[in-house]
């Protein structure tokens, strides 16, 4: 197998990022202002990378966020419905200083080991790996190419390079994830990061 040049950003912002409201995968909100540019500067950066193939979820903040991208390299942005956001339940949409109490609860949870335990009406930590990391393995086995972009979700990141950078899902909460940023990993069997959360390219 070839090596695999991953580049997986986080979208740009949405107005429901901007009022601190919970998202999650029932929640299709779109890009705000700032997030369009942020998407045209994600766009301007990902250049020094000419993508072979180009993912994201099916959520519209994700593709929204590719279609600076994928204009300029004339790249069709395929969406996969196994890599949205994690289902956060019965919290979606509501501001998350309501529901922060609750949700440290479920973190500290998480944290001593039980990650099989979902949010209620929504995913476990453990179920959102399972579906999105199945979609990037079926990607990297068919695919020749040797670059791949994804435009992803600030959870679904956490869950994913916790799990494969080896900090395991209980310390998925020291990923940190911004709006447009880059994590660069490289996938030859195993994966391993170049740099995390980069933003230096939307200043």
């Amino acid at each position: 197998m070839s090596v695999k040049r991953l580049l997986i950003a986080r979208h740009g912002e949405t107005d429901y990022n901007q009022k601190g409201l919970l998202q999650g995968r029932s929640i299709d909100a779109p890009l705000n202002e700032t997030g369009w540019i942020q998407a045209g500067k994600l766009s301007d950066y990902l250049t020094n990378y000419p993508a072979d193939h180009l993912y994201s979820s099916s959520l519209q903040r994700t593709w929204q966020t590719a279609k600076p991208y994928s204009q300029k390299l004339k790249l069709e942005t395929l969406q996969e419905k196994g890599l949205d956001e994690m289902d956060f339940g019965k919290y979606e949409g509501i501001p998350y200083l309501d529901a922060s109490a609750d949700l440290k609860e479920l973190q500290e949870i998480w944290q001593s080991g039980d990650v099989n335990t979902p949010i209620p009406g929504g995913e476990s930590p453990v179920e959102v790996f399972e579906r999105a990391n199945s979609v990037f393995h079926q990607v990297i086995e068919s695919t020749r190419e040797d670059t791949l972009v994804f435009i992803l979700h600030g959870r679904l990141i956490r869950i994913l390079l916790s799990k494969w950078l080896g900090y395991g899902l209980k310390n998925m909460h020291k990923i940190e994830h911004q709006n447009g940023a880059i994590n660069h990993l490289v996938y030859d069997g195993e994966f391993r990061a170049v740099y995390l959360n980069k933003t230096d390219h939307l200043k």
